[in-house]
């Protein structure tokens, strides 16, 4: 039997792992949100999310099925797999819902507790041990979420706790991922991620079903599938050439596309108090990326 490849030295590349992540991070993702605002304020949430979902699911299909045939499709867990991906559909029309209602990013940011639930929710759900800095470092983040929120004045609107619902179950999806590893494929876990979102919004889409009426929002559809499919490609890449600790912190590149284009698309300007609380919640994420960097260091060496 073949003993498995050690990594090639040429993948230890950060500075490609880090244009792979600001491609995913900066211009497909906020460029995802915002054809997805514009799309669901017309034509509904089940029609962007089953258009959304079947251009993913095509791409998936046509990168892994030609290697690897209906073998993807094989799970040891397939009520984790579904479980897994009925989280990842609510995250996504909850997160959709939201952006009808509150700027994109606004909606982006406060998206951004999804790495602080993760930490809270890892005790629980995989009986992980959290320590008090990771604990500090999640309780100044909610307070950054609630600067920018600011629940009970005139600037909160309540598809704010959308976001936040959203983000909770992409923690719960984030942490399942963990799980599903010990036992499936990364191929498998992608091509079941967006199963129960497809299956739920076809049944449901004919209720709701409007035709687009130009041929840039057939384009804005198209673009979900194509934004969304490179946005994970190239994600996936960042991870295979650079380090979590280091790609990881990138991701809040989202913001910077968010705030460009909903300024440019929507004109809408985040108030100060909005980046006085997402520079506390990024900074908060940061630090329990690095902090459990390092205890995994530790475990490592310790083994």
């Amino acid at each position: 039997m073949a003993m498995p490849s050690t990594p090639r030295p040429s993948l230890n590349r950060p500075l490609i792992a880090i244009l792979f992540m600001c491609a995913t991070t900066v211009v497909l993702f906020p460029s995802l949100n915002t054809a997805m605002k514009h799309l669901a304020s017309i034509y509904g949430v089940p029609e962007v999310i089953f258009m959304r979902s079947t251009g993913h699911m095509v791409i998936m299909l046509a990168l892994l099925m030609p290697g690897h045939g209906f073998a993807i499709f094989r799970t040891q867990r397939l009520g984790w797999q579904l479980g897994r991906s009925a989280l990842q559909g609510a995250s996504t029309g909850l997160y959709t819902t939201a952006l009808i209602f509150i700027p994109l990013t606004t909606a982006t940011t406060v998206a951004f507790t999804a790495p602080l639930l993760v930490v809270a929710l890892s005790g629980p759900m995989l009986g992980e041990r959290v320590g008090p800095r990771r604990w500090a470092a999640v309780l100044v983040g909610f307070i950054g979420a609630l600067i920018i929120i600011r629940p009970g004045g005139a600037v909160m609107h309540w598809a704010d706790f959308l976001v936040i619902g959203s983000a909770a179950c992409y923690a719960a999806y984030q942490l399942l991922t963990r799980r599903i590893a010990l036992y499936d494929s990364s191929r498998t876990t992608g091509i079941y991620t967006i199963v129960v979102s497809l299956i739920v919004s076809a049944a449901i889409v004919p209720f709701f079903w409007t035709t687009p009426v130009s041929w840039i929002d057939w384009g804005l559809f198209a673009s979900m599938g194509i934004a969304g499919g490179l946005g994970h490609f190239c994600m996936v890449k960042a991870y295979q050439y650079g380090q979590a600790s280091m790609v990881g912190p990138f991701d809040y590149g989202q913001l910077i596309g968010a705030a460009v284009l909903g300024s440019l698309v929507f004109s809408e300007f985040p108030d100060l108090w909005t980046w006085i609380g997402a520079a506390i919640l990024i900074a908060s994420g940061i630090y329990i990326a690095r902090r459990e960097a390092v205890l995994t260091k530790r475990r490592q060496v310790l083994t």
